[in-house]
């Protein structure tokens, strides 16, 4: 069923920095200018036992970033903790490490680049810098007294910006599935790339390009434990291979669509569903108000957005206007919205939020 437009958001509840243009490609400051003050100097060598890591630090508060509540919540399965507070992954061909630093800013490390400054941007891409958390919360806040009352506990959660292959290989892995036997593919897979280090114990790779992932068999996967997934990823990576200017390209392509443009496109793949198709879209394509909608979502929708639709079946029907629910409360940025009200619904957050949020 086609989604209407998502509208504006209401105009008492949108930031200033966002009433001055609706525009998404607007309301977002050039990277080339921000860039030079959130990534300082260049990293230290490589760390040793007796010559530990000298974190360099990013020009970022507590508020924008917050490691714990970003990276072990379900956007990505390729980033390992590798220490207290500390988390490492691959961006591209740079493996780098992020930690939260005493003074509640966030340090980097880049432990493998060819390139430091090409590194240094596409962090800064990756962690959607361009985007101020604390202006799209003001507005939250505004029109949400519940979101507000929980962003005073869940301060920092960001919504990451992972290359679309990458991404879309990761749902399609994630559906039906649990975060350990989702990350456990997910590394299967990871290893078809170029080795980039051992950081924490654990090896880290640059995600395969496409031409190494189509070579990788049904077989192959199904012995992996990928189970009836392994058709979805050879028949989704076949029908990549058969897109207009290749794979890669047409994924980037989607970023220019709406929405509903860039579901239905995900949608043609093998595997891909309208939630898995939001979910690369939320976290890839800057489909800033996409809202994954599962048995969680709905029921945090209809406990509080969208009451009347209690006790109803999770059909398409329902998961639009559950959609439509979240862009309508919360506007262009709906889909950050309802991460922090999902991130909330954890059992690893609800340990620490006080009783009065669940009576």
């Amino acid at each position: 069923m086609k989604r209407p437009k998502a509208p504006s958001p209401p105009p008492q509840s949108t930031p200033p920095m966002l009433r001055r243009d609706l525009s998404i490609t607007k309301q977002l400051r050039p990277i080339s200018k921000i860039a030079r003050n959130i990534l300082q100097s260049s990293p230290q060598p490589l760390p040793t036992s007796t010559n530990p890591i000298a974190w360099t630090p990013l020009n970022i508060s507590k508020s924008e970033l917050y490691l714990p509540l970003t990276f072990p919540t379900g956007q990505t399965f390729r980033w390992k903790q590798t220490g207290p507070l500390q988390y490492t992954g691959a961006i591209g061909p740079h493996l780098i490490s992020l930690k939260q630093l005493e003074d509640d800013g966030v340090g980097y490390f880049l432990h493998f680049t060819e390139d430091e400054d090409k590194a240094r941007l596409d962090l800064f891409d990756f962690l959607n810098m361009g985007i101020s958390l604390n202006e799209l919360w003001k507005g939250f806040k505004v029109c949400d007294e519940r979101f507000a009352q929980l962003a005073g506990f869940l301060e920092g959660a960001r919504v990451l910006k992972q290359e679309p292959l990458e991404c879309l290989v990761q749902f399609i892995c994630s559906s039906n599935n649990n975060i350990q036997r989702i990350t456990k593919m997910v590394d299967f897979i990871s290893r078809k790339g170029k080795f980039l280090g051992c950081v924490g114990g654990f090896d880290f790779f640059e995600f395969p390009k496409l031409d190494s992932l189509v070579s990788v068999s049904e077989t192959e996967l199904r012995e992996a434990g990928f189970g009836y997934r392994a058709k979805y990823i050879v028949g989704t990576m076949a029908a990549l291979q058969s897109k207009p200017g290749g794979g890669v390209e047409w994924l980037d392509s989607l970023r220019n669509l709406d929405l509903q443009g860039a579901i239905d496109g995900l949608s043609s793949l093998p595997g891909v569903g309208p939630k898995v198709a939001a979910c690369i879209a939320l976290f890839s394509l800057d489909q800033h108000h996409a809202i994954p909608v599962d048995t969680h979502v709905w029921q945090i929708a209809t406990r509080y957005l969208v009451p009347e639709l209690a006790g109803t079946r999770l059909t398409p029907k329902i998961c639009s206007r559950v959609s439509d629910a979240f862009v309508s409360k919360y506007g262009r940025y709906a889909g950050w919205a309802q991460t922090l009200l999902f991130i909330a619904e954890l059992p690893s957050q609800k340990a620490i939020l006080p009783s009065s949020f669940w009576e």
